[in-house]
């Protein structure tokens, strides 16, 4: 196709020593008529070559077939009802829906945010109801963005209170006993600090209900530490802040008595590893914390003796990694990870172990939720092959039951997934999972698509996708590599692929495409790879690195330019998972040497290569696939390379069914034409 050249500066910035040229800085200001200009000429250029392909029509008709079946989340019994959020198919965002029994029929519609933009761009980012079960707040983000604004609606009206909430990112919302308000945290107005102090200064308010935000109280801040971010939990009797510093799993907790005016007290300040407050009796809090235990484990603190020598053990670390807990009528309900998924077990509020609850092999919970007081809990879960089901499992049968089951829609039983071992370059053992249409023969020649992530202490569990079934109905093969920096087996799993060991997660990824090629499942001319931010980080790396290794790349909202990601919006929160070049020599050196903007070869020859962002990204900012595309294209690539910007639309948070419909036919008809598949 037509090669595109830009603009290039002489930008030249001195890294320790080291002279570093940026010659398209000037695609860092996305507000400028000059890169509106080129950014649609980008687009423009991508959409002619997409839309030229003769079957993009029917790759969009069956990635919409398969998306096209009722969603529901596990339903939570709030009061006289069960609130859930359900889509009816096609629906752009989920309705927060309520119902009087758990038969869910003729519910009763509580937040239908499809009715607050008009392109379906308003999502439900967090929720929570008052104590007394009659009002609700409720944040709300728009066109993707992580900023939200909460909303109070009395659950007996159904109407919203006047005032609204701004300037929050991430919060949570905590309700106070008398159900007159709740805390939240938010940052500054953005028009009163500088741009690169945005991130900074968080602090928790109290907000009474009736009341303009301008009249809200001022609960906490910390002047010292400016970096810290925090979330306010009201439980019993007292108020309890997490304080977190960016990504890294490391936190403080902080409490008072509840509706006081008293100074806060540190029950844990060290910042030195994660504690998450899951429950307390009285005057005992129980934490989950790694802290001696780096796949995790459940401790009780006395708040009266909180030195580390009085803490005890309730349930001990194991050989498998907790993902996450609940805490339901007394009993810890567990969801570990046990070689990338989920199994799930209880135990009592002593550590006692009870039993481990019989779910199927190779499925991610998503939610579990139950009564304080009561036999039954609800359980949800997906697999690569089936989307989410809602099972309740009753202790005293020990039985579990179907609530919600979309079988129908899935054909699972047309498929199947496996998961295999291999080592990467150092020997290090890593998951793969590997799934098919069945009876595929594995003759070498297949189109494969590999899937990783690798960093900020995620794992890639099995998750549903309409638009891997349609790839797979196709014929397509669909893999992902649990890689190093995920949290599959705990914090040592996830500190392996940091800093100056993120090579390492590159060298796991390259290590599984050529395990795939080696046993037949594919060649490099098939092969393509896919990753989504940190992961679109990790495909411009490997692509870089082994650029004859695959034969298409999709790199999506990715983080490219790792010597100044941390000056833009939320880049700062990245420092401990990637470093700092500008501060620290050592991070320098070790970044410069993979980031991905920083080495495009000029004399290789890179696959076919589709860059994906969205123009109102504030959490990795579109410079990064800008800048990366203009590099790519300059040295008239043999191979297409191109940007795609999705318009209205942010990291991905929130993205309307119609627009995702849309990504999803663009990303895969890229596929199957750089990979030459009949469809």
């Amino acid at each position: 196709m037509m090669s595109i050249t830009s603009k290039k500066e002489n930008v030249v910035t001195d890294y320790h020593g080291t002279k570093v040229k940026d010659p398209y800085r000037w695609l860092e200001d996305m507000q400028s008529p000059e890169v509106q200009q080129w950014t649609d000429e980008q687009n423009n250029r991508t959409q002619q070559y997409l839309g030229n392909i003769s079957y993009r029509e029917k790759v969009k008709k069956e990635i919409t077939e398969w998306t096209n079946f009722e969603k529901v989340t596990v339903p939570e019994k709030i009061g006289d009802y069960y609130y859930f959020h359900q889509n009816d198919g096609l629906q752009n965002q989920p309705v927060l829906s309520r119902s009087t029994s758990l038969d869910l029929e003729n519910p009763e519609v509580i937040v239908d945010p499809n009715s607050l933009h008009e392109e379906g761009a308003a999502a439900i980012t967090s929720m929570a109801f008052s104590k007394d079960h009659g009002y609700l707040a409720y944040a709300i983000s728009y066109n993707g963005s992580d900023w939200q604004e909460i909303k109070i609606k009395d659950l007996e009206t159904k109407k919203d209170f006047p005032e609204v909430i701004n300037w929050c990112r991430f919060t949570n919302i905590a309700w106070n006993k008398e159900s007159s308000g709740f805390y939240y945290s938010r940052y500054p107005d953005p028009n009163t600090v500088p741009e690169n102090e945005a991130s900074y200064h968080n602090q928790v308010y109290f907000h009474q209900l009736g009341t303009a935000q301008e009249e809200d109280q001022l609960v906490y801040e910390d002047r010292d530490r400016k970096e810290l971010a925090f979330s306010p939990i009201v439980v019993e009797d007292y108020l309890i802040l997490k304080a977190t510093d960016g990504t890294e799993p490391k936190s403080r907790i902080y409490y008072r008595s509840l509706n006081s005016d008293d100074s806060f007290i540190p029950l844990i300040s060290d910042g030195e590893d994660n504690y998450d407050f899951i429950a307390n009796d009285g005057e005992t809090f129980y934490m989950h914390t790694n802290y001696q235990a780096p796949k995790g484990k459940i401790i009780a603190i006395d708040i009266n003796n909180p030195e580390k020598e009085n803490w005890k053990d309730v349930v001990p670390e194991n050989d498998d990694t907790i993902s996450f807990i609940r805490y339901i009528d007394q009993k810890f309900i567990i969801v570990y990870l046990h070689h990338a998924y989920h199994i799930v077990k209880t135990f009592d509020k002593n550590g006692s172990f009870l039993k481990t609850i019989d779910l199927p092999t190779f499925v991610s919970v998503t939610d579990i939720k139950g009564n304080q007081k009561g036999e039954d809990i609800l359980i949800s879960y997906h697999s690569f092959l089936h989307p989410d089901q809602i099972v309740q499992y009753n202790y005293q049968n020990d039985r579990l039951d179907s609530i919600v089951d979309p079988e129908d829609y899935a054909k699972s039983n047309q498929f199947e997934t496996k998961q295999i071992f291999y080592s990467s370059k150092d020997g290090t053992k890593i998951p793969m999972y590997i799934t098919y249409k069945k009876g595929i023969e594995l003759n070498g020649d297949n189109p494969l698509l590999l899937f990783g992530y690798g960093g900020y202490n995620i794992s890639m569990t099995p998750s549903f996708s309409p638009a891997n079934m349609m790839w797979m109905d196709n014929g397509g093969i669909y893999a992902v590599a649990n890689l190093r920096g995920g949290s599959e087996y705990g914090e040592e799993w996830h500190l392996a692929g940091t800093l100056e060991k993120k090579q390492n997660v590159f060298d796991d990824f390259i290590s599984a495409a050529e395990w795939l090629i080696e046993h037949k499942y594919t060649n490099p001319k098939k092969l393509s790879i896919m990753g989504r931010s940190n992961g679109g980080l990790l495909v411009g790396a490997c692509i870089n690195q082994r650029p004859d290794l695959f034969g298409a790349a999709l790199c999506m909202v990715p983080v490219t330019d790792a010597l100044r990601f941390h000056l833009f919006t939320a880049g700062r929160f990245w420092i401990n998972e990637f470093g700092n070049a500008e501060e620290n020599k050592e991070h320098f050196d070790f970044m410069y040497k993979y980031s991905p903007l920083h080495n495009v070869n000029p004399n290789a020859e890179y696959p076919p290569t589709l860059i994906t962002t969205g123009d109102h990204d504030d959490r990795v900012v579109p410079l990064h696939a800008t800048k990366f595309a203009a590099a790519l294209q300059e040295h008239d690539p043999k191979n297409p390379i191109l940007l795609r910007v999705d318009k209205n639309a942010g990291h991905g948070l929130g993205k309307p069914t119609e627009k995702w419909i849309e990504e999803q036919t663009d990303l895969f008809t890229f596929l199957f034409k750089e990979l030459n598949v009949s469809i």
